[in-house]
């Protein structure tokens, strides 16, 4: 039964956030298991240019060491991996699996460059970041839930996480660069086109359409970022409130 309820979930993964998902789950394990070494799936500039191992792009966004105290870490990301990605997918990009392609591409292109310039290895934390940040600044008022309980507007979370890493982990390089690219992508393909009056600069290219065509019954009106709309704080039964991942659960909560 159990096992049941697990294909049922993973076939109703939306098809793009399916192969991504699928990918972060098989090279980590595959990995971790020694069937891949993991010194040939981080991303290193000259075995790239030099010796054209060109997979390291690829794998730097979906490797990331499982074993010790970062398998929770890995865990997280899954997480929100499936619980962003399928939001927007499903979302803004329902129908339209060639526009949400193309924008994975045009983030991962971005990281590539930053880590190539700033020596990072590992991309999968900004990757993950960068389409959570695109889903955040797209729903800036509907409210989440973090540790404990605290809730706040959508637009603040990549800022929480960055905060809560640079306390917890010490770092937070990788949430910045994921949250700069991000940024990126929603400046260029929303907020420049309609809050500035220019003309757009992203555009899906066509060969992608050919791969990833458009399905029937997409949200019509692609390329307009939805009307922020302010949601009540003190209505707990507001079926439009959306939670720390979603179905009521809190990350972090009891």
């Amino acid at each position: 039964m159990a096992s049941n309820d697990i294909g049922d979930w993973y076939r109703g993964i939306p098809q793009i956030s399916k192969y991504w998902f699928t990918g972060s789950v098989i090279v980590p394990i595959a990995a971790r298991f020694g069937l891949l070494n993991p010194m040939y799936l981080i991303l290193l500039f000259e075995p790239v240019i030099y010796k054209f191992q060109i997979w390291r792009l690829v794998t730097s966004v979906l490797y990331y060491p499982i074993a010790g105290p970062k398998g929770f870490h890995y865990l997280i990301n899954l997480y929100f991996l499936y619980s962003y990605s399928t939001r927007l997918e499903t979302g803004i990009f329902d129908g339209k699996p060639a526009e949400y392609v193309f924008m994975l591409l045009f983030n991962w292109l971005c990281l590539v460059i930053i880590g190539f310039c700033a020596d990072l290895m590992l991309l999968m934390d900004p990757m993950i970041l960068s389409v959570l940040y695109v889903w955040c600044q797209l729903n800036k008022d509907t409210i989440v839930s973090f540790w404990f309980g605290t809730r706040f507007k959508a637009m603040y979370l990549p800022w929480v996480l960055l905060a809560f890493n640079m306390i917890v982990g010490g770092g937070g390089l990788m949430e910045l660069v994921g949250i700069v690219v991000g940024h990126m992508y929603f400046f260029l393909m929303f907020k420049y086109p309609q809050d500035f009056g220019g003309v757009r600069l992203l555009n899906t290219p066509q060969i992608l359409y050919k791969y990833f065509p458009n399905r029937r019954g997409g949200v019509a009106g692609f390329g307009q970022a939805p009307a922020s709309q302010r949601r009540p704080n003190n209505d707990d039964n507001d079926p439009g409130r959306h939670r720390w991942g979603g179905g009521g659960h809190q990350l972090g909560g009891n």
